[in-house]
């Protein structure tokens, strides 16, 4: 039996790319899906529309969904979609996201601001309408939410879309708690794989190790039966790793109800930190 069977999955920017890859693997095992993208082709074509007919096209079940969704009405109208097409919603993945790479003094505030409003406000817009759903309904599910490697531990020029991630890190972990008693489970998804903007300037060998089918796996594992009751985690995924990410504290310094004056915790810097290098984004290269 197919892993998704009887499952219907929502996946936000999947028009191309991973998400592409994401609504292709999942139509695969059996799971009906919607996908969300405004994106255009060179003819003025809706993405969604395509990679939908291709699922279509072999013997899958599948819906397109073109709406702005970083508005609290286009949010809901993706919910409403899933249920006028499927009758249901069991599986969320959030992974519409853009980039408008500036170092900070060169960034101006419409960079900023659109980067929140896709990246991050889109995925209050469609989770709290699904969420609701999944918990009224009883039938519970699994949302997954994608961060990247560059909100977790920075990434020089990115400071708007870091942020945006590092807030979908923070929301996962408090949707994670909400969702427990719901039978809703939560994860971080951070990607590493070629766009339409990166093949061009990566080796065929390397545009092969980085193809977004190999996170398509990790996710299909995330979603389904096989990660069994897992939530709350943080999972990165290329083609060369796939590894949990979580923080992880130092030793520490105790006041033992006394309190530790800046001399004292200057004294005690070798509990203070980790004696590791910290992780940086090359650490994800290989």
């Amino acid at each position: 039996m197919a892993l998704l069977e009887g499952k219907v999955a929502v996946i936000t920017g999947a028009g191309r790319g991973l998400g592409a890859a994401y609504a292709k693997r999942l139509a695969q095992e059996g799971a009906a899906v919607v996908i969300n993208d405004i994106g255009k082709d060179g003819s003025g074509k809706y993405t969604a529309e395509a990679v939908a007919a291709e699922i279509r096209a072999a013997g899958g079940r599948a819906a397109a969904q073109t709406e702005d969704i970083s508005t609290t009405e286009g949010g809901t109208s993706l919910l409403q979609a899933a249920l006028d097409n499927f009758g249901a919603i069991d599986i969320l993945v959030n992974n519409a996201g853009i980039l408008r790479d500036k170092s900070l003094l060169k960034m101006d505030e419409a960079d900023w601001d659109i980067i929140q409003k896709v990246n991050l406000k889109s995925m209050y817009t469609v989770t709290k309408p699904v969420f609701a759903w999944m918990k009224e309904s009883g039938r519970g599910g699994v949302i997954v939410n994608t961060s990247s490697v560059s909100g977790i531990v920075g990434n020089f020029g990115q400071s708007n879309y870091a942020a945006s991630k590092a807030g979908v890190w923070g929301f996962s972990n408090v949707l994670a708690l909400e969702g427990a008693k719901f039978g809703v489970r939560v994860w971080t998804l951070a990607p590493a794989a070629t766009s339409t903007l990166t093949a061009g300037l990566l080796s065929e060998d390397l545009q092969k190790q980085l193809a977004p089918e190999h996170v398509a796996e990790v996710l299909l594992y995330m979603v389904s039966e096989l990660s069994g009751k897992r939530t709350g985690h943080t999972i990165f995924a290329s083609g060369q790793s796939i590894r949990e990410l979580k923080l992880v504290p130092a030793e520490g310094l105790r006041g033992e109800g006394m309190m530790l004056d800046a001399r004292a915790i200057a004294a005690g810097e070798d509990k203070l930190y980790r004696t590791e290098a910290a992780l940086n984004v090359m650490d994800f290269a290989r």
